[in-house]
């Protein structure tokens, strides 16, 4: 990494972090729209998962005493699920394409959250959490951010926002752990390379 390397890596690591601290989440979000420019997509999920272990861990230990576990559960089961598939799919799809899907979501949940729109609180019910939470695991096998879908269904679902980060918050951690046991079974972390895109493979 030569010097302007790594300040842009340096500034989107500071961002991320202030970002998370400030809202809960978005720190893979907001740190991926510059490493995918400097590394490849396995680096930049893996880094970002690491990080994520770090600031979802310590955000979900302060509100250990207000967490709703029975309406975490959903979540949860669906993004065990949900983030192998995301990894299956991260050694084959194109960086390009994974740079411009990730530009995309920015944009849409940037725009959302300038509108803000006030929308009527959607209904629910477990399947539909677990739905959401296989498609929140998905997106964060993936990509490394593992909050875009499951806080924006929070915020359409009308909770106030305590209440909000006592779901979306142990989701996250739970989409990390899940994203950190998958790599390791795809061989992100050894030496290992092999044809596919970026070396991983699956070991069983």
């Amino acid at each position: 990494m030569d010097g302007i390397v790594l300040a842009f890596f340096l500034f989107a690591a500071f961002a991320g972090g202030f970002a998370s601290g400030l809202a809960g989440f978005a720190m893979g979000f907001v740190v991926s729209g510059i490493w995918l420019h400097i590394l490849t997509p396995v680096q930049t999920t893996m880094l970002i998962v690491g990080y994520g272990l770090l600031t979802q861990g310590y955000g979900v230990w302060k509100l250990r005493h207000e967490l709703a576990w029975k309406s975490v559960a959903p979540f949860i089961i669906g993004g065990m699920i949900g983030v192998p598939i995301g990894t299956i799919l991260l050694t084959y799809l194109n960086p390009a394409y994974l740079r411009t899907g990730v530009g995309v979501l920015l944009v849409i949940y940037g725009s959302y959250g300038l509108v803000q729109p006030t929308l009527k609180p959607l209904p629910s019910n477990r399947l539909i959490d677990a739905e959401v939470g296989l498609a929140n695991g998905v997106l964060a096998g993936l990509t490394g951010p593992p909050g875009f879908i499951i806080t924006v269904w929070a915020q359409l679902r009308g909770w106030k926002k305590d209440f909000q980060r006592a779901i979306f918050q142990p989701v996250m951690l739970a989409a990390i752990t899940a994203n950190l046991v998958s790599l390791g079974i795809a061989g992100a972390f050894s030496n290992r390379r092999n044809r596919c895109r970026d070396g991983l493979q699956w070991h069983f």
